[in-house]
């Protein structure tokens, strides 16, 4: 390694624990502060809600790594710009472009930091901070997971769900059970599959068994389609289920292949597998665009405007990004192709960008 390439990922570094730290102790203010009424309704100790925000600074710190190597490429590029140092390593017969490996270099190393910590920390925090937000913030306990089930119970009727999507808020593989007073069957449905609309579960494939006194049995009747209600909405299932982001990518790769299995459509977990690569190889894009940002003439007498713009690219990454992944759950990408479409895209403007700089 070059004495200029040590001089590099040295003010690299030091910009880039600068910006991540304010980023994520502005998150910590932020979201304690905005819930701070959610937790004193429910109850629970403020040093352990704050403990809940701070469980999340893993995930928050593998979302916010592309931006903050973006916005400190800007500026590292920025100030060599402003400082003639750009200048002085051009008439040295060096091109600027030298300096773009150790960019290139950290940001590979920073990628396979957000991976690791993905596999490993990210999903033991994310786990344990939704169960603080789900039982002792929104004391939500009459439901419970037995891997990929779910139970619920509401009142006299208990509800079991094999597989929900809740990209799609489907769900797959129902029987609820309606009991009496002594715990009597009065009513079973069974439904293959069932969507939420119109504040009701619009059940396909329906067996519903209903016990007839003048009989002493039960009448059987089939639907092809039936309205129910099961006494809990979408929003309260994705509380429950595990989630994307408590899992790794081969934890994830597991599951997909267990609900495929069993028959269901894994398509939005299968999105967001890939997206565990993927979303990773952004920081070399981040740093490739700030390079590419730094280095312009007008970066040099008004930096500000070259950390606007950082700021703009990362808002559109994440535009783009977050359509292709819809995209994706909805089917019209492939969801090996969804998550990288963004990537491509950015990849090659941010190669477009740097080499007219010159």
């Amino acid at each position: 390694m070059t004495c200029l390439h040590r001089y590099w990922l040295r003010e690299f570094l030091k910009f880039f624990v600068v910006i991540q730290t304010l980023i994520m102790a502005l998150f910590v203010i932020i979201d304690y502060l905005s819930r701070m009424d959610r937790f004193l309704k429910s109850g629970i100790p403020l040093f352990h809600a704050f403990w809940y925000v701070i469980l999340k600074l893993p995930f928050m710190f593998v979302q916010l790594t592309p931006a903050a190597i973006l916005l400190a490429a800007i500026t590292v590029f920025g100030l060599m710009n402003r400082n003639n140092e750009l200048t002085a390593v051009k008439s040295s017969g060096i091109s600027v472009y030298f300096l773009v490996k150790p960019a290139v270099g950290i940001s590979l190393l920073l990628a396979g930091v957000m991976f690791v910590l993905g596999e490993s920390l990210v999903p033991l925090s994310m786990a344990k901070s939704n169960d603080i937000r789900q039982y002792e913030i929104r004391k939500q306990n009459q439901m419970t997971q037995n891997r990929n089930d779910l139970w619920i119970r509401s009142g006299n009727r208990l509800v079991h769900i094999r597989f929900f999507d809740p990209v799609r808020k489907t769900v797959a593989g129902v029987c609820a059970t309606t009991l009496d007073d002594e715990f009597f069957l009065k009513s079973r449905i069974d439904a293959r599959s069932g969507r939420y609309e119109l504040d009701q579960w619009l059940l396909e494939d329906v067996v519903e068994q209903t016990y007839n006194p003048d009989t002493d049995d039960y009448d059987v009747t089939l639907s092809d389609m039936m309205l129910a209600d099961l006494g809990v909405v979408p929003e309260d299932l994705g509380q429950l289920v595990k989630k994307s982001d408590e899992m790794g990518f081969f934890e994830l790769k597991g599951y997909v292949e267990k609900v495929r299995d069993e028959g269901y459509d894994a398509t939005s977990y299968e999105v967001d597998m890939y997206g565990k690569i993927a979303f990773p190889f952004i920081c070399v894009i981040m740093a490739l665009t700030g390079a590419a940002a730094g280095m312009r003439s007008f970066a040099g007498t008004n930096l500000p405007a070259a950390v606007a713009l950082g700021v703009v690219i990362s808002f559109f990454y994440w535009v783009v990004y977050g359509i292709c992944m819809s995209m994706g759950y909805a089917g019209v990408l492939p969801a090996l192709l969804a998550p990288w479409v963004a990537n491509a895209v950015f990849l090659a403007g941010s190669i477009i960008f740097l080499i007219n700089t010159e």
